[in-house]
């Protein structure tokens, strides 16, 4: 038997990463191949792949220039168009309530997060066999495109009926049927220009018409793009909003209806999830009953207790404070009850615990338990609210926090 002539041999050292573009640890390898191509892998074993694949035979690519910031447990890297936060040795899928707790890519100076099984914004789709020497008709797997009966509508054809999402259907243009001579295969799109229709009342969109364009973000993938503003008297007698766009049509080309957020007041702060916000109760006292105990500095209340023999003794109690406002504290309720009296230190002086209030806020799982923080709301919607950053009692950027509020419990231990 020949073996094979070394033209037909790929070289297995161009599919290995330089060593100054890995990050490697017990179980995990980090490649940074260019300053937007990373590959991540994660081995129980501690093994790697290095040997090429069907699709990739080079990854020896120059040297990257990155930052690396660690500590025993956590690591992030820093390049020119992202930065990966990724606790050590975890695996890479994190839990379903936090699924970015573990790793997590965020795309430089913006808001986009990108986390293992987070959903796709575009799959083009293919062939699954080889075309070599191949005859006949193709069987093509996984359609791009499709029509819908709206291909050669005019804007201003618009009704009512257009936005119910419910009755809409569409052929795929590609499927996994027999295509024959004369069958439709693909829609040609020969410029970027594109619009999309939204509902609005009267003073909505008088207000859009004066900002001549306005910011959309795109919930699909977290991209921002400005849409022009026009006016459209619709085909059943109402005035709707086209907003037009000359850019990154492809990325929506398969989508009929597109979920948008308009940015029109803009707030600086800290971007959750709605449903990770939740209220929870606390009891309020006076700020000058609050007493720290011992060199740790750990802040609490001096409770009155009886002893067996009638007399009066205080008993320290640690509590965190939530929140200050109006010269009083909020501090939880777990240690603490209705009636409890507690004294001013240094004084004989009492205060009983009677006044109760809620917060607004998020669980904090920075150290693998539910740590309720108060949080401020700027601006919100359906999906996401903007948060007051850097508050005293509240959260900082790269907090982990849960992502539903009502799964879990104050203190409660949270395993990914």
């Amino acid at each position: 038997m020949n073996t094979l002539g070394g033209y037909f041999v790929d070289n297995m050292q161009d599919a290995i990463a330089i060593k100054d573009n890995v990050i490697i640890g017990k179980k995990y390898r980090i490649s940074i191949l260019t300053e937007r191509l990373i590959r991540l892998e994660y081995s129980e074993s501690g093994k790697f792949e290095d040997r090429p694949t069907e699709r990739v035979i080079f990854r020896k690519f120059p040297k990257v220039n990155y930052t690396v910031t660690q500590s025993e447990t956590l690591i992030q890297i820093v390049a020119k168009y992202f930065t990966i936060d990724y606790v050590k040795e975890k695996s890479f899928v994190g839990s379903k309530v936090t699924p970015g707790s573990t790793l997590k890519i965020t795309l430089n100076n913006s808001d986009r997060v990108w986390y293992y099984n987070h959903p796709e914004a575009r799959n083009y789709g293919t062939i699954n066999y080889s075309l070599d020497n191949f005859k006949g008709k193709l069987k093509l797997f996984k359609g791009l495109y499709s029509t819908d009966g709206f291909e050669d509508k005019a804007l201003n054809e618009v009704t009512e009926e257009w936005f119910d999402s419910t009755t809409h259907q569409k052929t795929q243009l590609i499927n996994n049927s027999i295509v024959d001579v004369g069958d439709v295969l693909y829609k040609l799109s020969d410029n970027e220009r594109w619009n999309i229709l939204i509902q609005v009342d009267d003073d909505r969109i008088d207000e859009l018409v004066e900002k001549e364009y306005v910011r959309v973000k795109f919930l699909k993938n977290q991209y921002e793009s400005w849409g022009k503003v026009n006016v459209v008297d619709g085909a059943d007698g109402k005035r709707y909003v086209a907003l037009q766009f000359t850019n990154s049509m492809i990325t929506f080309a398969t989508d009929r209806y597109v979920d948008i957020e308009l940015i029109t007041d803009e707030e600086s702060g800290l971007k959750v999830p709605n449903s990770s916000i939740t209220e929870k109760q606390f009891f309020l006292i006076p700020v000058d009953y609050m007493s720290v105990s011992g060199n740790m500095g750990q802040t609490g209340v001096n409770k009155e207790v009886y002893k067996e023999d009638g007399t009066v003794a205080v008993e320290f109690i640690p509590t965190n404070i939530y929140c200050e406002e109006n010269n009083e504290y909020y501090i939880d309720e777990e240690s603490l009850q209705v009636g409890d009296r507690i004294r001013k230190p240094d004084s004989q002086e009492t205060y009983t615990i009677s006044k109760v209030a809620n917060l607004t806020g998020v669980y904090n799982i920075n150290k693998g338990y539910a740590d309720f923080k108060q949080i401020q709301i700027l601006n919100s919607n359906n999906e996401y609210s903007i948060i007051k950053s850097d508050t005293q009692y509240g959260l900082l950027a790269y907090d982990y926090i849960v992502l539903d509020a009502e799964s879990v419990k104050t203190d409660e231990f949270i395993y990914n």
